[in-house]
């Protein structure tokens, strides 16, 4: 598999990574099931896996993908420390609604239950899940610039931010990598300059819900655009997506 390399030194990934939010959100699967959907993606050679502390049914689940991925990766029979691990920190789920919380304490305090779900002690690359509207945001990317320097992470990301706020950050701390939503229905980056201005300063950029995600997906068969690749390539209007 294709391999793409963050910035700020984090190691190459390959260019399609597993996005674990599915198994823990509703209607996710048992846990059971979810552990051989892990092991079904790093087994296709994938070294990239993508999860969050709100990746769960509300605050009292805090933490279950993040926990369920390393059950996953405990019982893999493949090598451990070819796998990158992405989590985030900055939104909360107060009755399974999604909401900001960019305070430093509670970035700090999430990185400590992110060690802990993820049995590990230093993440390998930690982002600020998205601006907090009422926390500046130089306060929020802070307290991840000083969690790097207390070897709790090892790199540090940005998601849903404009290319003002990744210059902002760079100023504070190293970004390896920003992870955008990215895909034939939704286009922020390039209006706002991210896509660009990660390409020009060699930050990695991850696109999620490439696809479309759960709904839109379903749209691609039959796209004006993407159908008649399909069709000449012999693929399927997904794979020409990624």
């Amino acid at each position: 598999m294709r391999t793409r390399s963050l910035g700020a030194g984090a190691p190459a990934v390959t260019a399609v990574g597993f996005g674990a939010m599915p198994l823990s959100i509703s209607g996710r699967p048992d846990e059971a099931q979810g552990v051989k959907v892990i092991h079904s993606a790093l087994d296709a050679g994938m070294t990239l896996i993508d999860t969050a502390d709100v990746y769960c049914l509300d605050d009292d689940d805090i933490g279950h993908n993040e926990r369920l991925v390393a059950k996953a990766l405990a019982a893999w029979s493949g090598d451990r420390d070819s796998i990158l691990v992405a989590t985030k920190a900055g939104l909360t789920r107060p009755g399974g609604r999604w909401e900001s919380d960019g305070r430093p304490a509670r970035i700090k305090a999430a990185c400590e239950r992110s060690l802990k779900a993820l049995a590990v002690d230093t993440i390998d690359l930690y982002q600020f899940h998205a601006p907090d509207p009422a926390v500046p945001f130089a306060d929020s990317v802070g307290a991840f610039a000083e969690l790097q320097q207390e070897g709790k992470v090892r790199w540090v990301g940005l998601s849903n931010v404009s290319a003002d706020e990744i210059e902002t950050a760079r100023g504070i701390v190293e970004v390896a990598s920003v992870q955008n939503r990215f895909n034939p229905f939704f286009h922020e980056s390039p209006h706002d300059g991210a896509l660009k201005y990660c390409t020009d300063n060699g930050i990695g950029y991850l696109a999620y819900s490439p696809v479309g995600g759960g709904r839109l997906n379903k749209k691609l068969p039959g796209h004006p655009v993407l159908e008649p690749i399909a069709e000449a390539y012999s693929a399927s209007p997904h794979a020409v997506v990624l």
